[in-house]
């Protein structure tokens, strides 16, 4: 039965710390509920864009983030909302601990506050394979930290036997907290990581559903399927309208929230008429680059693009000599240029029709991997040769959220216009000449940031554009009159 989305059933999943688990049972809960009929709703919380491709994949729909930073905590239940149309049920997979967030903000972007903005109760996966009686005083921390946040139950990862399970349970049971499944130590799934976490499930083809397959089997034959399931529909009503990519392109900038202590925040007020254009003009084709190098996309982002005007097509540029037809802009997400390099490379006729399409000043939009894509060269190996800039890998890990201010005027966005960003790499770009900043980094990293050059705003800055629409519907009228 298809429920009202502001009265779907959901559940968070979260965990103590990085490293419980909660992918494994997230992932597992989605495809075990799905396996039985349901429609299933699955959420992210925080930036992360691999883990929604495993949850897609378990679902059958788009695996959707939520992330109080980078679009505000008043837009978490909207898009919520927005996602969970015709769903049953909703799973939302949490980050890092539970009352983990950005550094240095207190609990924004954390789990716990997205469990707050939709109500939900918090299923607490926890890894108990080097404790037993402690296993109450650490869950007892957790669900009476914040009296706002609704732990429902416990589900025991990494157990590893049956006495193990007995004396967990039996401290459990002393304080309260109902145990919604328990899942064994030597239960294997294989989800192989590298430098910036799991592989992306377009990478891993005919193995990646197999990996979905055993998460589905593990929580099924683990969890309280029926129990997480009233939990679930124990959620509050959400209030308010769901968000709509339609309505979010007409409305004008959204006034952002400032800090204590801050002057109040401006953003700035992207060009562009009605998004629908001028009565029968034809839409302008906008190419998003796919495939196993470029994975990570929200989903709302090509809605926004379609809901302003534009017709949108894909292109993998591994395997594509051309762009579509007809492309009067390109949107190059990010993902793992660096891991494809050699192929991207050797797709000369493609790296010559964006290059093409980039100094003949169309639109074209770069986040992260399509910033290394748009370089001269990365790793030696020659790119686009649209920015003359050269990329390679490092040992250095960037990350981080970030507060950013556009510095110059763009494809994107005005100078002015304030975004909140990610960064997410291991590589760096060593800039020549010829290209204004993209961004400049509020404190406290006071730098600037990207590539604004003719039509091109390449940046390592991954925004979520729902946070300012007024982006995408730049964006595609520069499309119409480039």
């Amino acid at each position: 039965m298809v429920t009202s989305p502001s009265s779907v059933p959901r559940l968070v999943v979260a965990a103590p710390s990085s490293g419980s688990g909660k992918t494994t049972v997230a992932t597992g809960l989605m495809a075990a509920l799905t396996a039985r009929g349901l429609a299933v709703s699955p959420h992210k919380v925080g930036p992360d864009y691999i883990d929604p491709g495993y949850h897609a994949l378990a679902t059958g729909r788009a695996g959707r983030n939520l992330d109080a930073y980078l679009c505000g905590p008043e837009l978490v239940a909207p898009l919520f909302l927005h996602g969970a149309r015709g769903c049953d049920i909703a799973v939302v997979e949490g980050v890092m601990g539970l009352y983990d967030g950005a550094a240095g903000e207190g609990e924004l972007a954390s789990t716990a506050q997205v469990a707050k903005e939709l109500r939900a109760p918090v299923v607490l996966v926890v890894d108990a394979s080097s404790q037993s009686r402690s296993v109450a005083a650490l869950v007892h921390g957790f669900t009476s930290w914040d009296p706002q946040v609704r732990v429902g139950g416990v589900i025991l990862n990494k157990v590893g036997s049956d006495r193990h399970e007995a004396l967990l349970r039996e401290a459990l049971d002393s304080a309260g907290v109902p145990v919604l499944g328990v899942v064994r130590r030597a239960a294997p799934v294989e989800t192989p990581s590298r430098h910036l976490g799991l592989v992306p499930v377009a990478e891993r083809g005919a193995a990646a559903v197999d990996a979905v397959a055993a998460m589905g089997e593990l929580v099924a034959g683990g969890c309280d399927l029926e129990a997480l399931v009233a939990l679930a529909r124990s959620a509050g009503a959400l209030p308010g309208p769901a968000w709509d990519a339609a309505g979010a392109v007409e409305a004008p900038a959204r006034a952002p929230v400032s800090r204590p202590g801050e002057e109040p925040a401006t953003r700035g007020a992207p060009a562009g008429g009605h998004a629908s254009g001028s009565a029968g003009e034809r839409a302008p084709r906008v190419a998003v680059a796919g495939g196993a190098a470029f994975t990570f996309s929200y989903a709302e982002h090509t809605e926004l693009l379609t809901a302003a005007g534009a017709e949108v097509v894909t292109f993998d540029p591994l395997r594509d000599e051309e762009l579509p037809e007809g492309t009067r802009g390109v949107v190059i997400g990010g993902g793992f240029p660096e891991v494809y390099a050699a192929e991207l490379s050797a797709n000369e006729p493609l790296r010559g029709a964006v290059a093409g399409l980039a100094l003949g000043g169309a639109p074209v939009a770069a986040e992260c991997a399509g910033l290394l894509y748009l370089c001269r060269e990365l790793d030696g190996r020659p790119m686009c040769g649209v920015l003359d800039a050269g990329a390679r890998m490092t040992d250095r890990l960037t990350l981080g959220y970030r507060d950013a201010v556009a510095v110059s005027d763009g494809v994107l966005a005005p100078a002015g216009t304030r975004m909140r960003g990610h960064e997410f790499h291991r590589t760096v770009v060593e800039p020549g000449a010829g290209a204004a900043p993209a961004w400049g980094m509020r404190a406290p990293e006071r730098r600037t940031e990207g590539f604004v050059q003719r039509g091109v705003h390449a940046s390592y800055l991954h925004t979520h554009w729902a946070s300012e629409p007024g982006v995408a519907r730049r964006f595609v009228e520069r499309c119409r009159t480039s």
